[in-house]
C-alpha cells in the first residue's frame, strides 16, 4: 500500500518536471501581505490533474500556526454539489520572505510542491498560483464567482507567462 501512495504522489509532481522547458522563470508578484492573504479562497479554475479531477465546490483556507507556518486546508465535494464535504489538511511555509510569493506546500510527508503567487489583485479579491514548470495553476477568488472580464484578463496575462489558457478548466462552484 505504501508503494502505491509513493507512486501516486510522485505522479503529482511530474507535470512540473520539464527538463526541456526553455521558458524563462515565472514572474511572481512583488509582495504578498500574508495577513491579508489568510482566509478562504475558492478555486475558480485550474489546470486539471488527477488529484483534483471530479472535485467541485473546492476552496483553500489558510490560517497561521503558532510556529509561523500556515495551515492549508483544501475542502471539496467529489462529483457533485450534493456529495459530502471532504477536507485534506496540509501545511505551507514561505521560502522567499522578501516577497512572500514563493511557498512550499505539503499535504503528505515527505512530498512538497513549490507554489508561486503569480498574480494578486490589489484588494486581495483574486489570486493566481502556479508551479515553476507551468504544469499546475490555480485561479482563486474570495467569492465563488469571478467576473468574465476579470477571468479573461487573467487568462491573457498568464499566457504571457508561458501558460496555455486552453489547458485551464473552470471548477464548478455553487451559485451561492
Amino acid at each position: 500500500m505504501t508503494r502505491y501512495w509513493v507512486i501516486l504522489l510522485s505522479l503529482l509532481f511530474l507535470p512540473g518536471c520539464t527538463s526541456m522547458n526553455k521558458q524563462p522563470p515565472l514572474r511572481t508578484v512583488d509582495y504578498v501581505d500574508m495577513d491579508r492573504y489568510l482566509g478562504r479562497w475558492y478555486v475558480i479554475a485550474n489546470i486539471p490533474y488527477f488529484l483534483e479531477n471530479g472535485k467541485v465546490a473546492s476552496y483553500d483556507t489558510y490560517s497561521k500556526r503558532a510556529d509561523g507556518k500556515l495551515v492549508n486546508d483544501f475542502t471539496f465535494r467529489k462529483d457533485g454539489f450534493d456529495a459530502p464535504e471532504q477536507t485534506w489538511n496540509g501545511v505551507a511555509w514561505v521560502v522567499n520572505t522578501k516577497t512572500n510569493a514563493e511557498w512550499k506546500v505539503r499535504f503528505v510527508w515527505p512530498f512538497t510542491a513549490t507554489y508561486l503567487v503569480l498574480e494578486l489583485d490589489p484588494d486581495y479579491r483574486w489570486a493566481v498560483v502556479g508551479t515553476p514548470g507551468r504544469g499546475l495553476l490555480w485561479i482563486l477568488a474570495r467569492d465563488r464567482q469571478l467576473s468574465d472580464d476579470t477571468y479573461a484578463s487573467i487568462l491573457e496575462r498568464i499566457r504571457g507567462q508561458g501558460y496555455d489558457p486552453a489547458k485551464i478548466a473552470k471548477v464548478p462552484q455553487p451559485a451561492s
